[in-house]
C-alpha cells in the first residue's frame, strides 16, 4: 500500500518536528489503522500539535502543515 494514502489525513504529533534541522514523528488513522510516519515541516512544530499530511516522500515519510480546526 501507498503511503500517499496519508495525504489529506489530519494527524498529532507525537515527537515534536525541528524544521530544517530535523524530522518528528506523527499518528494518523490511515488504512483504517493508526500508524505513524517521519514528518517533517517547513518551521518547527511543537509535540502534541494537530498537523495535516500534505506530501509524501517515500520510506514512510511526510511533510505537514500546521492544522488549525
Amino acid at each position: 500500500m501507498s503511503d500517499a494514502l496519508a495525504i489529506g489525513c489530519v494527524g498529532k504529533l507525537v515527537v515534536a518536528t525541528r524544521g530544517d534541522r530535523g524530522p518528528g514523528e506523527v499518528l494518523v488513522t490511515v488504512r483504517g489503522s493508526k500508524e505513524t510516519f517521519l514528518a517533517w515541516s517547513d518551521d518547527p512544530l511543537p509535540k502534541g500539535s494537530m498537523v495535516l499530511v500534505v506530501e509524501t516522500r517515500g520510506g514512510r515519510t511526510v511533510v505537514v502543515e500546521p492544522w488549525n480546526e
